[in-house]
């Protein structure tokens, strides 16, 4: 018989809560109906901690930390709301904004968009960074879907439903900095790849309006966000 998981208890936001010890305080917070900003994760994936949205404040480390990738202990007190962290979590947003084109009045996802919805309940009004107006591409080949670099955050959702749910990794990382694309194999296009099974995963699972479905409405854009847990679930039986 498994033994069972060691409890700890734990301080977030000054409310006492426990929780087991290989829990992230990210899972934890959720659980307890405690917000936590959040971009790249996503239930029934692998935390990987790149967006930053979800920092917290650790009473005792002069560091923030991502709250996706770090693990309860005894003791430990969490704080995930304040001026520090609000201060932060603005200046990542408004350099994804600037970053590449997020206008959404002219985007697919808008009012179904992750990116978009995060900037309202923090309160970004307007990004104070220059833009950068970068041009990477449309690629347009394959029959069902459509990827649009100019939207991409690079959560690198996609790459991971494709490697760890669908078992294919068509999806991977190309360059650094703010030469990084998600690509396709080889870096080919996207019609022509020898991998891709066209499930569909990966657009499901874009925060943005990069990966879309051809010839769909807006409304036809919101997500099916339960799907991933059940199918990690049904995984994890076999």
């Amino acid at each position: 018989m498994a033994s069972a998981a060691h409890v700890v208890t734990l301080t977030i936001d000054g409310r006492d809560v426990s929780a087991n010890a290989d829990d992230t305080v990210l899972e934890v917070a959720r659980e307890n109906g405690i917000f936590i900003p959040r971009l790249c994760n996503i239930d029934g994936l692998t935390p990987v901690g790149a967006c930053r949205l979800c920092l917290i404040e650790i009473k005792g480390s002069p560091k923030l930390v991502p709250a996706c990738v770090a693990k309860v202990t005894e003791g430990m007190e969490v704080t995930t709301k304040s001026e520090r962290l609000d201060r932060y979590r603005r200046v990542i947003l408004e350099m994804l904004f600037a970053e590449r084109n997020h206008i959404c009045s002219v985007c697919v996802s808008n009012g179904h968009c992750e990116l978009q919805a995060l900037a309202l309940d923090i309160g970004m009004t307007h990004v104070r960074v220059p833009y950068r107006y970068l041009r990477v591409g449309i690629d347009a080949s394959h029959d069902r879907f459509i990827v649009d670099h100019n939207r991409c955050v690079l959560c690198t959702r996609c790459v991971r439903v494709c490697d760890e749910i669908e078992g294919a990794h068509t999806w991977d990382l190309l360059g650094r900095g703010t030469n990084s694309r998600v690509i396709t194999d080889l870096h080919q296009p996207w019609g022509e790849s020898d991998t891709c099974t066209s499930c569909g995963k990966c657009v499901n699972v874009c925060p943005t309006g990069a990966l879309s479905i051809k010839g769909h409405s807006v409304a036809e854009m919101s997500k099916r966000k339960q799907f991933l847990p059940y199918l990690t679930l049904m995984r994890t039986e076999k």
